[in-house]
């Protein structure tokens, strides 16, 4: 049997790492299988495939694969006890657990599959197989249905923007062996998160993700625009990191193109440092609305006056928006209901990236959990795009002159 559309984009693929998220029943196994056997076909490669439990690798792969070599006349040898293969060429194909990594070590290998590897603890990859790649210059697929926001997002995500790597999404539907019919009848007997992580390869937290609209292989993207005549940063004031996200406006939205973010500091080390980076450029900031009364400095200047003497030009609401206001605002610039994108993060920006797409909710709440980290890079991000890109127009704020402007001193 061929594979499918697909299964062929993923095995083209001259990267030497993809991760592929894909939907139930996409036909895994079917492509693992033929992965083992492109490599295994040369003479004295070493293979693994790994599954998330002993039980599971020999359920899924072991007496498939060792039929379909046998119908082919590969094999000179079988252990049954160590799942173990060796081909007439002298390639070892081996059965793995992730639940006895240990057995794992020591190797070198030309070749690994992981598979269902969400369910696996990240050390498995990083402490045992990467190692064991090294010498030979192996090559490893990943391949998975989501298991929340866990190390295998991470390491799908990074995929999207690193070398030597590719990353691949596909649908239980798009896998091509299940009806879209029989998708529908399953999505009355499934809540929408689970039926959008099992049958749609998505992406879903545990929690109640916060900027639920990002999605990383459309929202972030490098900028490759204009050079800009103005930049715009918003700015959170807490010191332990202050925080700034520096974009550019496009002719539709939003592009996110540096960040700062600095340890133990104030709001004059910030100042200096976006001076240091845009001094060529206009520069307006908008920062947390609380800095007009807040005095962080000697000499009793506030967080937006210390800006300001810089000569930026600093924009902020009067009073705080609603925090759903902001959060909306953003999600909408992300994704709207028609499925547009408007806001877009270059890929170096990295502490953004991580914090937009890790912050949720307190549990059974609405409330913004701010003991994770994350919430420093999204309060500044937020306060410059609900400024710019409001739910509802502010009609009062814009009544009173929010904008405030100061030249150099």
């Amino acid at each position: 049997m061929p594979l499918t559309i697909p299964q062929q984009e993923i095995f083209d693929s001259k990267a030497r790492f993809r991760t592929v998220s894909a939907g139930r029943r996409f036909g895994k196994t079917f492509l693992s299988m033929y992965e083992i056997a492109r490599i295994a076909r040369f003479p004295n490669k070493k293979i693994f495939y790994v599954a998330p439990s002993y039980r599971m690798g020999k359920q899924i792969i072991w007496e498939e694969l060792k039929d379909k070599l046998i119908q082919r006349g590969w094999i000179k040898k079988i252990n049954e006890s160590d799942l173990t293969l060796t081909l007439k060429n002298n390639s070892r194909i081996s059965i793995r657990s992730a639940d006895n990594p240990d057995s794992m070590r020591g190797v070198s290998l030309d070749f690994v599959v992981l598979d269902e590897a969400a369910f696996m603890p990240q050390t498995v990859w990083s402490e045992v197989l990467r190692p064991t790649l090294s010498d030979r210059k192996g090559g490893a697929v990943f391949i998975s249905t989501p298991r929340g926001y866990n190390w295998f997002y991470d390491l799908w995500a990074d995929s999207t923007h690193k070398d030597n790597w590719e990353n691949f999404q596909y649908t239980t539907v798009e896998g091509g062996n299940v009806t879209p019919e029989e998708v529908e009848d399953a999505k009355q007997d499934m809540d929408l998160k689970t039926y959008r992580q099992e049958y749609l390869a998505s992406f879903e937290t545990a929690g109640h993700l916060i900027y639920h609209a990002f999605e990383a292989k459309e929202s972030i993207q490098q900028y490759d625009g204009a050079k800009p005549k103005i930049i715009h940063i918003g700015c959170d004031f807490n010191i332990d990191p202050i925080s700034a996200v520096v974009a550019v406006k496009t002719q539709t939205g939003m592009h996110v193109i540096d960040e700062i973010v600095i340890q133990s500091s104030n709001t004059d080390e910030l100042a200096e440092e976006i001076l240091r980076r845009y001094s060529e450029y206009r520069v307006i900031c908008y920062p947390d609305p609380a800095g007009s009364a807040r005095k962080t400095s000697a000499g009793g200047r506030t967080d937006h006056t210390i800006l300001m003497q810089y000569g930026f030009e600093v924009k902020a609401r009067r009073r705080h928006p609603a925090v759903k206001d902001r959060i909306n605002s953003m999600n909408k610039m992300l994704c709207n209901a028609q499925g547009e994108r408007r806001l877009f993060i270059d890929p170096k920006c990295k502490q953004t990236i991580t914090c937009i797409q890790k912050q949720q909710y307190k549990e059974g709440t609405m409330v913004p959990d701010k003991t994770s980290g994350y919430d420093h890079q999204n309060d500044a991000f937020g306060y410059m795009i609900e400024y710019l890109f409001p739910v509802t127009k502010q009609v009062n704020e814009l009544q009173a002159g929010a904008t405030e402007r100061f030249g150099h001193f």
